[in-house]
């Protein structure tokens, strides 16, 4: 039987950071947003009222898996809530066990869950559903840990799949709309040379972890000139409340190996960004943005298809566009993924039965396609 060790202190993970690479190395369909340089500057960030619940699995003493698990705060119609989650934050899709046999790691770390003091009101697995992973039975395993699971829909993202050839994807696109992009990029053309600059450095332990900061300067400043930059809710690079996050994770990603930077320069300047990271073929596009004041729209659909196009070319697997906004990015997606969320309610916390009430009629209304991906 796997043995648990909880870390509730951010610095104690230093210990386990060998391991943590090389277990992420062979989780299926992860991201850099699982690795733990990640995990260390959102902490440091956003921390503050959050409770650590790192759960390492262990067998012979050598660690087999990583659950990572926060308590956070959150309010709700029926009061603030007290909900046992993972540490994603919504910053990405996906999120999930880190280690060869994801199942069993959420089963052994949820059994440790239920053995434990009780400090969460609600258990709420959100981000599920990665894709390039075979499918989880998230329900099976919670329920083989003593939890009764109710699957719900968190959000939906837009993915590319890159599969197959540039060419035949291309072809695909709808006419009416490959013609209004021709003409965009055509405007584009007439006011100067047009050029794609793609950073991926391949991380420290390659000597090649720079991160570059003229070039992630010049993302930044192009995304407090877009349509974006008057808000204040972290949507933009340049957006304070997350500014400071951002670069320091930027500086990580790059010793590890998983920026993802891209520039459409317009006569040499820049005139267009995608920021994001990249991991084992999943590419993740964080924010996107352009210069409102010398382009129109069409220079960050642009800068898009180029993008897609460097990486059929480099061998990528998926490209996620994210979720919100679907409309804007219709035209390049291959298809729409759920992201998932798995929630369990104690019978003891009155304020989670009426919440369990709400999920089990959310659930019955769940499209049978999605019940039947969600292990129902």
């Amino acid at each position: 039987m796997p043995r648990i060790h909880e870390i509730n202190r951010i610095e104690e993970l230093a210990q386990f950071g060998r391991d943590w690479e090389t277990l992420l190395g062979q989780t299926a369909g992860a991201s850099f947003f699982q690795s733990l340089p990640w995990l260390d500057a959102y902490w440091r960030h956003f921390g503050a009222g959050q409770r650590l619940r790192v759960l390492v699995v262990l067998a012979d003493n050598h660690p087999t898996g990583v659950l990572p698990l926060v308590v956070r705060t959150e309010k709700s119609k029926l009061g603030r809530l007290r909900v046992l989650t993972y540490p994603l934050h919504d910053w990405g899709s996906f999120y999930g066990p880190i280690g060869l046999d994801p199942a069993g790691i959420l089963r052994a770390g949820l059994e440790h869950v239920r053995r434990t003091r009780r400090d969460w009101d609600v258990l709420d697995l959100r981000w599920q559903g990665a894709v390039g992973a075979e499918p989880l039975d998230i329900r099976q395993a919670m329920t083989a840990a003593g939890f009764q699971a109710y699957p719900t829909v968190w959000d939906q993202t837009a993915i590319v799949d890159l599969d197959g050839t540039w060419e035949a994807y291309w072809s695909a696109r709808k006419g009416a709309w490959l013609r209004r992009f021709r003409n965009a990029e055509r405007k584009l053309l007439e006011q100067g040379d047009l050029s794609h600059v793609r950073y991926r450095p391949a991380g420290l332990n390659h000597d090649d972890g720079s991160p570059r900061w003229d070039l992630y300067d010049a993302s930044e400043s192009l995304a407090q000139q877009s349509w974006q930059a008057e808000a204040t809710n972290g949507t933009t690079l340049s957006d304070e409340p997350v500014r400071g996050f951002l670069r320091e994770v930027h500086e990580a990603a790059a010793a590890a190996g998983a920026v993802d930077l891209n520039l459409l320069l317009l006569g040499g300047s820049p005139v267009a960004f995608i920021y994001g990271y990249h991991w084992r073929g999943y590419v993740y596009g964080l924010r996107r943005g352009y210069d409102a004041q010398r382009t129109r729209s069409g220079a960050g659909n642009v800068l898009l298809a180029y993008t897609l196009r460097d990486s059929f070319a480099r061998g990528d697997r998926f490209f996620d566009m994210g979720v919100g906004s679907l409309e804007s990015k219709r035209y390049f997606q291959t298809r729409v993924v759920p992201v998932m969320r798995y929630s369990h309610f104690p019978p003891l916390a009155p304020r989670a039965q009426i919440l369990r009430l709400k999920r089990w009629w959310q659930e019955r209304r769940l499209p049978r396609s999605i019940q039947r991906w969600g292990g129902s």
